[in-house]
């Protein structure tokens, strides 16, 4: 009897029925204009671009396309608004973002939706991670608003002025958290552009934060594509820009701004090791090595990409990893089942394609689950690669889709090697039940964030970012303030 057959009949035969969200609940407009100063434009007055759904290729609405006019009104707007805002006290300062927070916790139903809707990433994902998180966010740094003098930053730090904040649109809502909470706790000023393919949710945020009074011009939220945040990197009226992306467009930023001195914190791609030694707690391993890789599809970057296993259980943990990849939900995402979702946009499933032809290509053996894939849509199956070299490609760039690569290691000093062998440094994983081996490793991984028998866990008190081609500057926590305060 197969593992999978072995399966079905210790479930007597059940399977899961579908368990479905309502679509209705995200109350998606057909338009959007901007957010400048307080109010939504006219979406008429701009070009405009469609935004879709990943899961069927279909339109959701149309959305107003920013323009260096339109960033220009933005960043006046925020810096009009600077003034007052820094001059706040903290504690009114806090009042807004415990508002915004609380406002999110009320529609978090809503957003759940259009996130999932716009993004494509499973409802239990939204509902239990993403829009939890982002309001814990605000809920941590309007903590922090009235306690800035106590950050260990110096006696009264001060606010850099106008934030310019792009995000990627592989957490959209949380990653405008993160950028907005901190900056506004600080007494800065922003203006926020959203992935052009994953605008929605910022926009709901947007009429949030009216909802919430906050005053106008304070934030100012700005969609478009990449020539969108180009003029927002080069206008000289940006004080501070915070950007979440490729490797690729990080560096043409921070070389744009190396001319004039603007402060730049950058949080780029990432080719995560997952290290599993011998004496690793087995089923945890197992489901952290799924959740580090196939969590919102390995749209993640610092999935654990890369798994590293010790070669006395290589065997064995292959065996039951593949085993539970063939038990892997995929489809709807609205459905509450669901494990694995689309794939955000047809370029990003080319990329996946690309890379996991080359890896077949270059030697490697591909292990795909034998799940059905809806006929619409962008998807791509869970896939494991076994046979794998670090000179692949497949190990070495970043695939962002749900890919793993196997490799194997017998020493602990072979499994830093392997790891560190890379040019980023975003996040590693160690599974051991050994602290004073977990403790070695991690003392010597070129990486930002180190997890220990756990992965991709995230909580608003403790720092993210990453070293080497991943990036500089930390968000999250109190070193998240650092980067909007003139310290």
């Amino acid at each position: 009897m197969t593992d999978q057959q072995l399966d079905q009949s210790r479930l007597g035969g059940f399977t899961y029925d579908p368990a479905p969200e309502s679509a209705s609940v995200a109350r998606i407009a057909d338009a959007y204009g901007l957010f400048i100063d307080g109010a939504f434009t006219d979406p008429g007055d701009h070009e405009q671009f469609v935004t879709l759904n990943p899961a069927s290729a279909r339109p959701l609405a149309t959305v107003a396309h920013g323009s260096t006019a339109d960033v220009d009104r933005a960043v006046a707007a925020a810096r009009r608004a600077f003034p007052s805002w820094s001059t706040t006290t903290g504690s009114q300062r806090a009042k807004y973002l415990y508002r915004i927070a609380r406002l999110i916790q009320e529609r978090a139903r809503e957003l759940a939706v259009v996130e999932t809707l716009d993004n494509g990433k499973p409802i239990r994902e939204t509902r239990d991670v993403d829009v939890p998180l982002a309001a814990a966010y605000f809920f941590y740094y309007a903590g922090w608003a009235d306690k800035l003098d106590h950050a260990g930053f110096g006696p009264s730090p001060r606010p850099l002025g106008v934030a310019g904040q792009i995000i990627p649109w592989n957490f959209p809502l949380l990653m405008a958290a993160w950028k907005l909470a901190p900056a506004l706790a600080a007494g800065n000023t922003c203006v926020l552009k959203p992935a052009e393919t994953t605008p929605l949710s910022a926009l709901v945020l947007a009429d949030i934060l009216a909802q919430a009074e906050l005053p106008a011009g304070v934030v100012n939220i700005v969609t478009g594509d990449g020539a969108t945040g180009a003029a927002l990197v080069a206008h000289p009226g940006v004080d501070k820009i915070a950007f979440t992306g490729s490797t690729e467009v990080g560096r043409l930023i921070q070389q744009r701004l190396g001319e004039r001195g603007t402060h730049l914190t950058l949080e780029l791609g990432g080719k995560g090791a997952n290290i599993v030694f011998e004496d690793a707690p087995v089923d945890e391993m197992i489901e952290g090595i799924i959740d580090g890789i196939f969590f919102n599809q390995g749209h993640v970057c610092c999935a654990g990409s890369r798994l590293l296993v010790q070669e006395s259980i290589a065997d064995e943990v292959v065996r039951r990893l593949l085993r539970r990849v063939e038990q892997l939900r995929v489809g709807d995402p609205l459905d509450k089942n669901t494990d694995v979702g689309a794939i955000n946009s047809a370029a990003q499933l080319a990329r996946i394609e690309e890379l996991t032809v080359a890896g077949e290509a270059e030697g490697a053996t591909r292990h795909t689950s034998s799940c059905a894939l809806p006929t619409e849509g962008y998807w791509f199956a869970p896939t494991v690669f076994t046979d794998v070299a670090q000179s692949h490609r497949i190990a070495r760039e970043e695939i962002f889709g749900p890919v793993l690569s196997v490799l194997s290691f017998r020493t602990p000093d072979e499994a830093v090697a392997k790891a560190n062998n890379t040019k980023y440094g975003l996040a590693c994983g160690v599974w051991s039940e050994k602290g004073s081996r977990t403790l070695w490793v991690a003392q010597r991984l070129r990486a930002g964030v180190i997890w220990a028998n756990t992965y991709n866990r995230f909580d608003p008190t403790s720092p993210f970012g990453g070293v080497r081609e991943s990036g500089f500057g930390r968000e999250g926590g109190r070193h998240g303030l650092e980067a909007y305060l003139d310290v």
